[in-house]
């Protein structure tokens, strides 16, 4: 059992690799073969879901409207701009007057050439069955290719975000937009789609017209995310509350050369993480998949050959959701203003430049805590660039950097007890593997600084990398040989092996209970029975 088990992680981490060479690429389970269609373009099939296609031109009209001013708004001075008229993608639009169209009527050529802009709207009905399949549960997916091309509402809505491509936004020349309109379907389940199409492309008009080449509901049956083998060492009864006793492990993304500093955004439902050697910020959700967040997302030096994490690493957002950066090359803590600008928040240190910002928390009160390690540095402690001489803790509020520790060499992760009464900091040190935790006083500094828990006497290479808490104050610490549970008290209450070594951890998903898990080159997650603290 025990050389089977290493022969199935070697696939996997072989498998890993090769993903990483291929590019990072989100797994997708509703790709492919659906279990069953729907074809939209027949009368068939627009009967069996009681679809009546409707349609109307759109065009371009002048508008009031103000230039960009000093906050980077439209606040400035008066002018007009370019909108598109009608506005079509409201669920509750009123088309009754629109041309009504017959299924296999979509294919007709339609607007008025060369720059054309139109709208097709469709409400469909889940049906009770579709042949033999059953569609109670299943994923909806809406494919539609629009000549040339598309931008797809879904009851009302047209989620979008930051270096999204497809989904519901333009996915390319004549490419199909692939938008998940329905998750655990019921038959009787109405969902209304408004389909914008353009004619491009945009800088070059074509000399032809819109038209659709083809839209179907793709359904698939409870789709899943491939599970990966996960081994739980159960050291005390306290784990079994915690860790389902079937633990399925999930891998949700591949092909990163080494991801970190994940963070979720509720709004939205996605997760952002860092990839510090690609030097880029990637986001990834259920429905839109993995797309760049941000390029270049720590440094742009022309020296950037040179170091192996230029890039980003931890992340989190403030109370405003705001993004808030650890650039690792840039060795600075930014905001993400919404207006895209970024806002410098701490990069010297009573005159001297900060080593590389690795890991960060907020506290409820809006104080930012980070570390400070070296790592960054193409060189780590002995880089002669390095102008602090130790690596810190600190604190920022107010405009102000505090410096609140450098008790350790290596400091990484950081996580609040679930009453912000404690904060712990783990330590990637291979000779030190310890917790530290700290008392956080009234005036948020550190006190009381002791080892919470030592691992260093755990066989293996790794030293401690990220950490997280959920809402008992339970940590789940990324140490040697995988992620460690420790209770509370300080108890190891047992270890989740993985195929890979996770680097960090968010708290994720509806109710907070989904750790998601950012493991060299792939993306995890699994759900457990407690949900995070401080989420």
């Amino acid at each position: 059992m025990i050389a089977g088990r290493r022969a199935l992680i070697a696939a996997v981490l072989l498998l890993a690799a090769a993903a990483a060479e291929a590019g990072p690429r989100a797994l997708n389970p509703t790709e492919g073969r659906p279990d069953a269609v729907v074809d939209l373009a027949t009368a068939e099939g627009a009967a069996l879901v009681h679809g009546q296609w409707r349609y109307r031109d759109a065009r371009l009209v002048e508008v009031d409207f103000r230039g960009p001013g000093p906050d980077l708004r439209a606040s400035g001075q008066p002018g007009q701009t370019l909108d598109v008229t009608p506005h079509a993608g409201a669920g509750d639009l009123d088309d009754r007057d629109w041309i009504v169209v017959d299924a296999p009527g979509i294919r007709e050529r339609r607007g008025n050439g060369r720059l054309a802009l139109g709208w097709y709207r469709i409400t469909v009905t889940v049906p009770d069955r579709i042949g033999a399949f059953d569609p109670r549960g299943a994923t909806l997916v809406l494919e539609v290719v629009v000549d040339d091309y598309a931008e797809v509402w879904v009851d009302g809505r047209l989620p979008r975000r930051l270096g999204q491509v497809g989904g519901s936004l333009i996915g390319g020349f004549n490419a199909p937009n692939r938008v998940i309109i329905g998750r655990d379907v019921r038959p009787g389940q109405t969902i209304q789609l408004a389909v914008f199409g353009i004619n491009g492309p945009l800088s070059d008009p074509p000399a032809n017209f819109l038209w659709i080449r083809s839209a179907t509901l793709d359904f698939y049956k409870a789709p899943r995310f491939p599970e990966v083998p996960a081994r739980v060492l159960r050291r005390d009864p306290g784990l079994d509350g915690i860790v389902p006793a079937e633990l399925r492990v999930e891998k949700v993304a591949e092909g990163f050369e080494f991801i970190e500093g994940p963070v979720w955004v509720r709004d939205g439902s996605a997760l952002l993480f860092s990839d510090p050697n690609a030097n880029t910020i990637y986001s990834w959700s259920e429905d839109a998949g993995l797309a760049v967040y941000r390029a270049k997302s720590g440094y742009t030096g022309p020296d950037i050959g040179e170091y192996g994490q230029p890039g980003s690493n931890g992340l989190t957002l403030d109370r405003d959701g705001r993004l808030l950066i650890n650039e690792h090359g840039n060795r600075r803590v930014t905001r993400l203003e919404r207006t895209g600008a970024l806002t410098v928040l701490a990069d010297r240190f009573e005159g001297r430049r900060l080593n590389s910002p690795n890991d960060l928390v907020l506290k409820s009160d809006g104080a930012l805590y980070f570390t400070d390690p070296p790592f960054g540095l193409p060189r780590s402690h002995a880089d002669p660039r390095r102008e602090l001489p130790y690596s810190g803790v600190f604190r920022y509020a107010e405009g102000t950097l505090r410096l609140v520790s450098t008790d350790l060499t290596g400091p990484n992760g950081l996580a609040f007890s679930p009453d912000e009464r404690f904060l712990y900091v783990t330590n990637w040190d291979e000779n030190n593997k310890v917790v530290m935790r700290y008392a956080v006083t009234s005036d948020g500094g550190l006190a009381d600084g002791h080892v919470f828990f030592d691992m260093t006497g755990a066989p293996g290479e790794e030293a401690l990398d990220g950490m997280k808490v959920d809402a008992r104050g339970n940590l789940y610490v990324s140490g040697p040989g995988g992620v460690w549970v420790i209770s509370a008290e300080g108890r190891h209450l047992g270890t989740i092996q993985l195929p890979e070594l996770p680097a960090n951890f968010a708290w994720g998903g509806p109710d907070g209970a989904t750790l998601y898990m950012t493991a060299r080159h792939g993306l995890y997650r699994m759900r457990l029975a407690v949900p995070g603290a401080g989420r």
